[in-house]
């Protein structure tokens, strides 16, 4: 039997519902816009704080009147070299920043936010070390279209993989939602985590 949501997910990332899912959090996606324009002067901390923020407040009006729940929201950037890099708009771009990450250590800032009433707010920075990358591998890289969604223009969690020498921090974080940072605020708000593997439930039901 399929279990109510305890949340709402203020998220497009089919990354962000995945890893809710490993830590047992059952959830419901709602589909949220807000401007993702960094202000003048705005560090790396404040700007991914302050996009979770607003996307969970634009989750919490869209859900006014409906089953309330706590609605989770979470922002993440790339920094390198004191540029914060997106999203590639094009193929331009995304080569630039694999270009920027390669052979270098960059930064990984997450803004998580969780509320209804009240939103509370955690930050998960991590660093991750990329080897040298030839413009083969580069451009190979983009070809497989994986970087195209993706903060930085690299997925960790998939072929992006072979190409970090060493991470410190959250890999979680930097797939786009720190499950520690996620999982203290769940608590916080009074929601208990399962602690039924999704592989055992999976062989309860075969």
């Amino acid at each position: 039997m399929k279990e109510d949501p305890v949340i709402y997910l203020a998220s497009r990332s089919p990354r962000r519902r995945e890893l809710l899912r490993q830590i047992g959090v059952n959830h419901s996606l709602i589909d949220v816009e807000v401007d993702e324009g960094r202000q003048p002067g705005e560090l790396p901390k404040a700007y991914v704080l302050r996009l979770a923020r607003e996307k969970a407040e634009v989750g919490i009006q869209l859900t006014s009147g409906a089953n309330q729940l706590p609605v989770l929201a979470a922002d993440t950037t790339v920094v390198v070299g004191g540029e914060l890099l997106g999203k590639p708009k094009n193929r331009e771009m995304g080569l630039s920043m694999l270009r920027q990450l390669s052979g270098r250590t960059h930064e990984v800032y997450t803004g998580v936010a969780l509320g209804l009433q009240r939103i509370e707010t955690d930050l998960c920075l991590s660093h991750v070390t990329f080897r040298t990358m030839s413009e083969t591998e580069i451009e190979a890289y983009w070809a497989t279209g994986e970087p195209v969604d993706k903060a930085g223009g690299y997925a960790i969690q998939w072929l992006g993989a072979q190409f970090i020498k060493s991470l410190e921090g959250s890999y979680s974080g930097v797939m786009g939602l720190p499950l520690f940072e996620t999982a203290e605020l769940l608590r916080r708000t009074g929601i208990e985590l399962s602690m039924v593997s999704i592989d055992n439930e999976k062989k309860e039901h075969d």
